[in-house]
């Protein structure tokens, strides 16, 4: 882990350590919802990057904005989003975040900032650059960061963005989360050449960070974050992390791709929040005890919101035309 700051950040540390927590006990609780059937459609898990969103969205205010991706549950529940709508979102409940409408890879949370997951690949670098773009043209310091893959660097929607955000000095951190696979396929099979000399093909600062590593993440993010308040940006990060499920929760039998003896690799020796709680300990900051109640307070939090919002209505059939442009003429009609 990277050294500590002074003892005064005791709270954000065991806030950071909580944020992850809460992260992994969502996704082990969405992914049992899947396997026992009783969540529609399929989700993709997060688990395993959660110093990725936990290191970055500490770094940022509740008025920053963020954009996600369909790996996005780890975004939301940095950036503040609760258990009790995110479950009810993802099981097509009234009271989620879109009134179930979204589901997993939609799920959008504006009190806290967060744009919106999107389920296109890529398909949020304009939206998080046209946000940045809005902040400088009203005169506000608010700061943009955009979640991306490995995957998406093969979008061209990229490459036009970074460009007319570099041109312009935009303040947005485009965060290209790096786990080693785009969906089925190593990273090094899609992607030619260094990602982060991508951006820097466009003048624009990039910098590769350990993505198991919250502090460090974190670190970096809030030095970018201010230089960019500044109008010193953009900026771009590779965070080099690692997903523990497959794609899907749906792709279970993943040795054609990847070896259980890396999977086991990872999770045991490269685990974000074991990581983060045995620096914790040594540091004494916190106890085991300490440590194993606030998991437990955690467990008890996502149990309490499953059950509510297994039990939750579904949205009213009257809503099924609700939030669509029923009414714009076709301009062929």
């Amino acid at each position: 882990m990277s050294p500590a700051k002074t003892a005064s950040n005791t709270e954000d540390y065991l806030r950071m350590y909580r944020q992850m927590v809460r992260i992994r006990t969502f996704e082990d609780n969405a992914n049992q919802l899947y396997l026992s059937a009783k969540m529609p459609g399929l989700t993709h898990m997060y688990s395993g990057e959660e110093a990725v969103a936990v290191g970055i969205c500490e770094a940022l205010k509740i008025t920053d904005k963020i954009t996600s991706t369909h790996r996005g549950h780890g975004h939301c529940v940095a950036k503040g989003a609760a258990f009790k709508e995110m479950f009810c979102e993802l099981l097509g409940k009234e009271e989620g975040y879109c009134r179930g409408k979204g589901g997993s890879m939609h799920i959008a949370d504006q009190s806290n900032g967060n744009l919106g997951a999107n389920a296109i690949v890529g398909g949020s670098m304009g939206i998080a650059t046209g946000s940045a773009f809005t902040a400088k043209l009203l005169g506000k310091d608010d700061v943009t960061v955009c979640f991306f893959g490995d995957g998406a660097t093969a979008q061209g929607l990229m490459y036009e963005v970074m460009n007319m955000a570099a041109l312009w000095k935009l303040p947005v951190i485009y965060a290209c989360e790096n786990n080693g696979y785009s969906e089925y396929t190593r990273t090094d099979e899609i992607a030619a050449g260094s990602i982060t000399a991508r951006a820097e093909a466009f003048g624009i600062e990039a910098h590769q960070v350990d993505g198991q590593d919250v502090l460090a993440v974190n670190e970096l993010t809030e030095q970018l974050v201010a230089r960019a308040r500044k109008g010193e940006g953009p900026f771009f990060m590779e965070l080099m992390t690692y997903r523990y499920h497959g794609h899907h929760v749906g792709d279970i039998n993943r040795e054609y791709y990847r070896s259980k003896e890396e999977e086991k690799d990872w999770k045991e020796n490269r685990d974000p929040i074991t990581r983060f709680r045995s620096w914790l300990v040594e540091q004494g900051i916190a106890t085991e005890d300490e440590i194993e109640a606030l998991n437990d307070a955690v467990r008890k939090d996502a149990e309490a919101a499953v059950t509510y919002a297994l039990e939750a209505r579904y949205p009213d059939e009257s809503e099924v035309d609700m939030h669509v442009f029923t009414d714009v003429k076709h301009a062929l009609a």
